[in-house]
């Protein structure tokens, strides 16, 4: 075969859909390791749906589809989470669960998901495989053998040191382990925690509000709206966020098609209630409560709170304005128990204020670019 053959032979291969990428550059870290885990989309059963198909990072690493309150599981149409699925940026800054002190009160803080039953990072990471509403896969050595048949299956054992074809019940434990672990390091990077929004450039003096924004920030910060206390946006590189649980009183959400799925799934049906962190801790006096999100890229990772009741971010602000006064019109609390009614409920906050303090939750969107 003469050179000109064999030249456009390669370059067919790397045209065609699916092509081996045998050529492309091996994975160095574990960081890069986890990327690739991240995004396969050959780890669900069946195939199809990969981590970032509800964390991408064109929705700030939340749920692209908007639409749904909940997130969509790899099996079509009859397979739905019960809970809007957080963003995963920013989510490495959360310490593991635990308790602290303040004012003499005892406050859990940290951990993963919205009621905080992953107690860091790597726990998080095995929990979406396994779920049959969510990847679907009936046991770690499924994902282990997927993984053993991937394209970087070699990258993970110089890695990790797991061999792949061992298949024993405690190599498979490792290697799931080691998945975690992986996944984890991507969800550390500065990739996924960007820090890039135009509130950071503002910070860093790169960048300038506008009068609506400036005015969005002081409303926020301010004592009238105590925004800021459970949402810091002190600091360098502020989380907002102080990773503590809270019951908002977020209506119940009946068109989260959670409660249509079979007994099996949902036996509650439509009186099922999510209890939050209560019902993974089995103690009333936290019925309710949901870890307290991170702002950062708010704007845009629609629906918003646990069950994507709320659809755009003014009814979130609107709401946490209005709950509690005479001419609200919001359904009743999902949760009645414990519900918070010192930092909000009735703000007291004009429509103009409302706008002014969305305005300056847009500029916490990853990526600004300033205009030259």
């Amino acid at each position: 075969m003469n050179k000109k053959i064999i030249i456009i032979a390669i370059a067919i291969l790397f045209l065609l859909p699916g092509a081996d990428t045998a050529f492309a550059a091996e994975i160095d870290t574990l960081e890069e390791l986890g990327k690739e885990i991240f995004f396969d989309e050959n780890l669900s059963t069946p195939k199809g749906q990969s981590c970032a198909s509800c964390h991408t990072p064109e929705a700030g690493f939340a749920d692209p589809n908007s639409e749904l309150p909940v997130s969509k599981g790899v099996l079509p149409q009859n397979r739905f989470g019960n809970r809007n699925s957080p963003t995963a940026a920013y989510a490495a800054y959360s310490p593991e669960f635990g308790t602290i002190q303040e004012n003499g009160e005892t406050l859990y803080v940290g951990g993963q998901f919205w009621d905080g039953r992953a107690k860091d990072l790597e726990e998080q990471a095995k929990g979406p495989f396994l779920n049959p509403l969510e990847m679907n896969n009936p046991n770690e050595r499924v994902v282990i053998v997927k993984i053993a048949n991937s394209e970087y299956a070699e990258d993970f054992e110089r890695l990790t040191g797991v061999d792949l074809g061992d298949r024993s019940a405690e190599n498979i434990e490792l290697a799931y382990n080691e998945v975690a672990r992986a996944i984890a390091a991507f969800e550390r990077t500065d990739e996924v925690n960007q820090f890039s929004s135009k509130y950071d450039l503002y910070l860093a003096g790169e960048a300038t509000f506008t009068e609506e924004e400036e005015w969005g920030l002081e409303l926020f910060n301010s004592e009238q709206t105590m925004c800021s206390d459970c949402h810091p946006s002190a600091g360098e590189k502020p989380l907002f966020t102080d990773f503590t649980y809270d019951n908002s009183g977020t209506p119940k959400n009946m068109d989260n098609p959670f409660y249509d799925l079979p007994k099996k799934f949902n036996p509650d049906g439509d009186n099922f209630i999510d209890y939050g962190l209560g019902g993974v801790l089995g103690i009333e006096s936290e019925n309710g409560k949901m870890k307290v999100p991170t702002l950062r890229n708010i704007a845009v990772t629609a629906p918003y709170m646990h069950n994507g009741v709320f659809t755009d971010l003014r009814t979130v602000v609107d709401f946490y304005n209005t709950r509690d006064t005479p001419d609200a019109d919001w359904d009743a609390p999902e949760v009645a128990q414990n519900v918070n009614e010192d930092e909000l409920g009735d703000l007291e906050l004009e429509p103009n204020e409302v706008d002014a303090i969305v305005a300056f939750l847009e500029t916490l969107t990853d990526g600004y670019e300033p205009e030259n």
